[in-house]
């Protein structure tokens, strides 16, 4: 199906004509562009949110906690933000988390990892993999339940929960109970039709792809890791149940989709659905788009059933 309407109206505003192609910009206008978009975005109200650090291999790393009303110990989301590695933070994804906490009724902690090319590959994801640590550690002066603890993210962040997950599984560490991969950036090839089709015109490009993971690899050598490119995991068995979210009109589509059926083929759990009509980052979307909406829930939704398993 074609961009629906008010996806349309929204990529014309987020890309208009006389903006220059996103791999020719710097950075820092970049960074300072995602972080002004929609200042008065609707955000949902949660009953507390709290920022705090956690020490990491590299130095603190900033979290934010969203506390939704619950009775009972809740479970966890570990929620690591999209950008590309290089662009994001907690403020461009509150409304994101905000959301999933009440819908999963979950607590959620937002990770605010090191960003590229100041930090290239590995530190970001080390972040991340403290921070989960930290939950499961901390869970008693948290007040959640530390055997509950789910991992997810959105394209880059998606990237990072999956490697996390991986990770996690590698170590032997306790198992998590569920990753969230939202149009995850799963494989540095970048060679799917996909990558083709959808080249540009739809927010992210594939130029704007190359750029991002050459700012995050640095070293041309950690493109073969699997910790940066899960697609390179030659092993995919024992994972938590898993929820993968696509877009129709994305680069990143197919890529997230054979990593859904790899799984499942390893024998997870695995739900994958694509969103026809919309583009890439459509989910933080989910105050202007009604499909960003209904894949925040759908989301929600699987991580409910696998705290409740």
């Amino acid at each position: 199906m074609p961009l629906d309407e008010d996806s349309r109206h929204l990529l014309a505003i987020l890309t208009p004509d006389d903006s220059p192609p996103m791999h020719e910009m710097d950075i820092h206008v970049l960074r300072d562009a995602m972080e002004s978009r929609f200042p008065d975005r609707e955000r949902e109200p949660v009953s507390s949110v709290e920022d705090r650090a956690v020490v990491g291999p590299h130095g603190d790393v900033p979290v934010r906690v969203y506390r939704p009303e619950l009775k009972d110990t809740p479970p966890v989301l570990v929620y690591f933000h999209g950008g590309g590695w290089v662009l994001g933070s907690l403020e461009t994804h509150d409304a994101i988390c905000r959301a999933l906490a009440n819908a999963a009724r979950c607590v959620v902690i937002a990770v605010d990892y090191r960003l590229a090319p100041e930090h290239p590959f590995p530190k970001g994801l080390q972040d991340c993999q403290a921070v989960v640590r930290w939950v499961r550690e901390a869970s008693e002066e948290l007040a959640v339940d530390g055997e509950r603890v789910a991992v997810g993210g959105d394209s880059a962040g998606g990237n990072l929960a999956a490697a996390v997950a991986n990770c996690n599984r590698d170590e032997n560490a306790k198992p998590l109970c569920h990753q969230l991969l939202v149009y995850p950036v799963i494989d540095a090839e970048r060679a799917t039709g996909s990558y083709r089709e959808n080249a540009e015109g739809y927010l992210l490009t594939a130029l704007g792809m190359k750029m991002f993971w050459d700012l995050y690899l640095g070293d041309s050598a950690a493109s073969k890791s699997a910790l940066a490119s899960p697609a390179r995991a030659a092993d995919l068995t024992d994972l938590p149940p898993t929820t993968v979210i696509t877009a129709q009109y994305d680069p990143l589509r197919d890529e997230g989709e054979i990593y859904a059926e790899r799984l499942k083929a390893a024998g997870n759990q695995v739900a994958l659905r694509r969103w026809d009509g919309v583009f890439h980052g459509f989910v933080g979307f989910a105050d202007r788009l009604s499909k960003g909406k209904e894949a925040i829930l759908f989301s929600a939704q699987r991580l409910r059933e696998s705290f409740d398993a």
